[in-house]
């Protein structure tokens, strides 16, 4: 049941970030494209906004696959991990822990999250267990 979970969890958590990718590289799923991306990011002083767009679509894009398919899962949970505390740093950091005040409970949950499946492993049902 363990190897179960451990897809389930692999499969929500990874394919969500995947979609977040998608919004930033595609403006998929609501989502306002790597153009509106970088003007967003450049409002809250991350610069250069554009290549920081890139690599936060990148990471989330292709660390979810890597999550949810459990490939590197690793590699995919420190995407995932880099990118909440960069959320947590630049947005969610200065309203407290509480998400209902727009703080950063959801970023840490889904940090902790990633560092439990990268410390127990993928499971039997990842393409981890099938290549390593």
């Amino acid at each position: 049941m363990l190897d179960l979970g451990l897809l389930i969890i692999r499969i929500v958590v990874g394919l969500l970030f995947v979609g977040h990718g998608a919004q930033k590289l595609f403006g998929w799923f609501g989502g306002h494209g790597l153009k509106g991306t970088a003007g967003w990011l450049e409002s809250i002083g991350v610069k250069p906004g554009y290549t920081m767009a890139v690599f936060a679509a990148l990471a989330e894009f292709g660390g979810g696959l890597l999550f949810a398919a459990g490939l590197v899962t690793w590699l995919g949970a420190a995407a995932i991990i880099v990118t909440m505390l960069m959320a947590i740093v630049k947005v969610h950091g200065a309203n407290g822990l509480w998400s209902t005040a727009g703080g950063y409970e959801y970023n840490l949950v889904l940090i902790a999250v990633a560092l439990g499946v990268a410390f127990t492993g993928a499971g039997a049902y990842s393409l981890d267990a099938l290549w390593f």
